[in-house]
């Protein structure tokens, strides 16, 4: 049964027209409540994830439930769809379970709160916040554990309910869920740095109301979703083909030996519509790399790609979304069945910006973007501080680390970047002051990024310096399978983590893993990816080549990718260079493919342990589908 909306007031919104100076005045007016949201949050949280590197998304939507300005897209729909309850003046909801809003959050430690606004006793609006959480219980610290084979083993789950139930605090629910957690603290002061996001937004919308009228107000979010509607049409009958494109990429391993999985997307325009179905993705894993992909949320996603690609200008929102018809499996690695495991979902969702570009771009090569940093590596540490005066308290850190993005067709990729544009990350001198760890390094690492036309930006080597024994984990992808270059670019390099002992004895760490223990005075090298190179690199400028070498960005090695000799100070030697690119000229093929990715899953497979220092993944093996079969 969907949730009851209460009104006192049953006036229903004028239809109105809005002119386009006051409809610009309220657009910009919204933005800025966006932005207000995102200051309020990092000013008021605790935990580093948010307060230091923002992982938290705003949203603000009409009286339906449609966003109007944010990021993911609306889950307001499903939330409404789903839940049995009412909806009143002074409530606000909370809630934290993925299977509790058809995956508008991927995993339980993002926590989000809900505020419906009313004014005058009427539905005016609603904001929204959700944060990642840095521990929410379970069965290791940071709850993302990479063997869980079922949710439960994830930390505590939040069904919708009332934080405040017509303007009364649940002062009781507060203190059951921070008792399940490890850092009762910082999950307190965060879930306060979101009810207090959602509110200043409401206070905004309020002031807008009160300057503008409840009803211009509306109007307005209105014409802003139809005005996006017509772009996005525009955009989709002039950008997608009729012909269906399909391409897959994959997830390296589940963490537990298994891999790679295969993530597979079609994509056609048949009428006014995009339809993209995933049809050809594997069953979802027994482990916790799966991805409950919200519908509405990849919607979004694909909106935004297409925005940001072939027309900048237009502020998205959910207004095209019933020009996209998004078809998933049950049972899927993106649909996978309650009560799957879903902690480690990051690498098929950031895998799905790769997918989006291949599809959107194989028709169009000259907007096509290699693969990148498709993904937010995560590092946890924890333990007790045995430094002196410190007494032995528990410490817990969760950095998302940053990589090197795609080369594209109008220039390089950045070096060293995060996958959300709005990730910051942590300061060093934050880390050493309230860790007991140190930074030894933290670069962009040399020829990690892919040759080409346009070089893929380079991954980040960062060593961490342990200064009290602890546990660590981590969750990274792209160490099986490359970041495939694109129009004759190379592949960008593979992520690697090296832990080195205290005595200077080096062993090749897996990519993702829990509790590995480690001592005061050991090193982790924590190595993430490099962007994959846009066209063929013997085009590039040697000038620039040189200028990378004295920037370290290239290597006097790496720089003969490109063809050009050079020292190490940078300075090329023009008569070997061109005898060099003519020789590697002469071994390219006459019509390069259009992705480059280092070769096929066999391949990979049989030189993997000679490449990586790890095993090959096993081939996946379905346990839940043969036990349905029985």
């Amino acid at each position: 049964m969907p949730a009851r909306i209460i009104e006192t007031n049953p006036r229903p919104f004028k239809a109105k027209t809005i002119d386009p100076v006051t409809l610009d005045i309220i657009e910009n007016a919204l933005r800025n409540a966006r932005i207000e949201m995102d200051a309020t949050l990092v000013r008021t949280a605790m935990s580093p994830g948010i307060r230091e590197q923002g992982d938290a998304f705003p949203m603000i939507a009409n009286p339906a439930g449609k966003m109007i300005v944010g990021q993911f897209g609306s889950f307001i729909d499903g939330f409404l769809r789903g839940w049995d309850g009412s909806i009143e003046e002074g409530d606000m909801i909370f809630l934290s379970d993925p299977y509790s809003c058809e995956g508008a959050i991927s995993h339980s430690n993002d926590w989000l709160v809900l505020l419906p606004v009313y004014r005058s006793g009427r539905l005016i609006a609603w904001t929204a916040m959700f944060g990642h959480q840095s521990d929410i219980g379970g069965k290791v610290a940071g709850s993302m554990p990479i063997d869980a084979r079922a949710i439960f083993e994830e930390g505590v789950r939040i069904p919708p309910v009332k934080i405040w139930r017509k303007g009364e605090y649940n002062e009781d629910l507060i203190k059951l869920v921070m008792h399940q957690t490890r850092k009762p603290d910082w999950c307190a002061a965060d879930l306060n740095a979101l009810i207090a996001s959602c509110r200043v937004a409401a206070r905004r919308i309020d002031e807008m109301c009160a300057r503008f009228g409840e009803d211009d107000v509306v109007a307005a979010m209105d014409q802003l979703l139809a005005r996006n509607h017509r772009a996005m049409k525009a955009l989709i009958a002039t950008s997608v083909s009729t012909d269906k494109v399909s391409f897959e990429d994959y997830v390296c391993d589940d963490g537990v030996g298994y891999g790679p999985y295969k993530i597979k997307c079609t994509m056609q325009r048949v009428g006014d519509k995009v339809v993209l179905d995933f049809d050809g993705t594997d069953p979802q894993s027994d482990a916790a790399i799966n991805f409950y992909l919200n519908e509405n949320m990849f919607k979004m996603f694909f909106g935004i790609y297409m925005i940001m690609v072939f027309d900048p200008q237009i502020m998205f929102n959910d207004g095209f979304y019933d020009l996209i018809e998004v078809k998933i499996p049950e049972g899927s690695l993106l649909k996978p069945r309650y009560p799957a495991a879903l902690s480690g979902r990051t690498h098929a969702l950031g895998r799905i910006f790769d997918l989006l570009g291949a599809l959107l771009g194989q028709r169009t090569p000259e907007f096509l973007c290699a693969a990148g940093f498709s993904s937010s590596p995560h590092l946890m540490y924890s333990g007790r501080d045995q430094r002196p005066g410190k007494n032995g308290e528990w410490f817990q850190l969760f950095q998302i680390g940053f990589g090197g993005i795609p080369g594209k067709p109008f220039g390089d990729g950045p070096d060293g970047h995060s996958l959300w544009p709005g990730f910051t990350n942590v300061p060093n001198e934050f880390l050493e002051r309230y860790f007991p760890l140190r930074i030894e390094r933290y670069e962009a690492l040399a020829d990690t990024g892919g040759a080409g036309l346009n070089r893929g930006g380079n991954g980040i080597l960062m060593s961490y310096r342990f200064l009290s024994a602890g546990s660590v984990s981590i969750h990274d992808d792209r160490w099986f399978t490359y970041p495939w270059g694109v129009n004759g670019g190379a592949p960008g390099s593979r992520a690697r983590k090296i832990l080195e002992k205290a005595d200077g004895t080096q062993t090749i760490v897996a990519n993702k893993l829990d509790s590995l223990d480690v001592d005061a005075g050991d090193q982790l090298h924590f190595i993430t990816w490099g962007g994959g190179g846009w066209g063929n690199p013997l085009e590039r400028d040697p000038a620039l080549v040189g200028l990378e070498i004295r920037q370290g960005l290239v290597s006097e090695a790496g720089a003969r990718a490109y063809g050009v000799v050079a020292d190490a100070e940078g300075r090329v030697d023009a008569a070997a260079t061109s005898a060099l690119r003519a020789e590697l000229a002469a071994a390219q093929p006459a019509e390069p493919a259009i992705f480059n990715r280092g070769g096929t899953v066999g391949e990979l497979r049989a030189a993997c342990e000679a490449e990586t220092g790890l095993p090959a993944p096993r081939q996946p093996v379905w346990h839940h589908l043969a036990i349905a079969a029985e």
